[in-house]
């Protein structure tokens, strides 16, 4: 006699593995004095130099206030300038800094440094065969691959 069949907990354990993945990214990037907040922030700002608070905060999903403040906690760490936008004196500019710069390069190692200790266990045909299925399913949902949507609502403060 065969034993049922378990349902298939896929959902769950993405969920676990999404868990995972945040808290080991937030434990890498702690030592830098960032949260996955503003990391996400200045990658964001890499991706696209000059974007306005508005826009910043409508990319994040999040309230103006709440932009305001990480982009505050940035700009007081050296790693992000804000100056008004001479096209539109309502806005500010968010550029990253010299500084801003040198710690994307240190995000970027925390961040392959994670996907080392998420994927390590796979080889190299199933890392790519995963990579194509989960970029598959995360645009069938509409996920922003830039944009962690936790990032609207996450603490601002590192």
């Amino acid at each position: 006699m065969n034993a049922p069949r378990q349902p298939q907990r896929t959902g769950f354990l993405l969920s676990q593995l999404g868990a995972f993945a945040s808290s080991r990214f937030a434990e890498l990037i702690k030592p830098m004095g960032l949260t996955p907040a503003t990391a996400g922030v200045l990658r964001i700002l890499a991706r696209t130099p000059g974007l306005s608070q508005r826009t910043l905060a409508d990319r994040l999903g999040s309230v103006p206030s709440r932009v305001v403040v990480l982009v505050d906690s940035l700009e007081s760490a050296g790693l992000v300038s804000r100056t008004r936008d001479p096209d539109d004196r309502r806005h500010h500019r968010l550029d990253l800094t010299e500084e801003g710069r040198a710690v994307l390069g240190q995000l970027r190692g925390a961040a392959e440094q994670q996907n080392a200790d998420i994927l390590d266990v796979l080889s190299e045909e199933d890392r790519a065969a995963f990579a194509e299925l989960i970029a598959r399913l995360a645009g069938a949902h509409g996920l922003d691959p830039d944009v962690h949507r936790g990032y609207g609502s996450a603490a601002a403060t590192p």
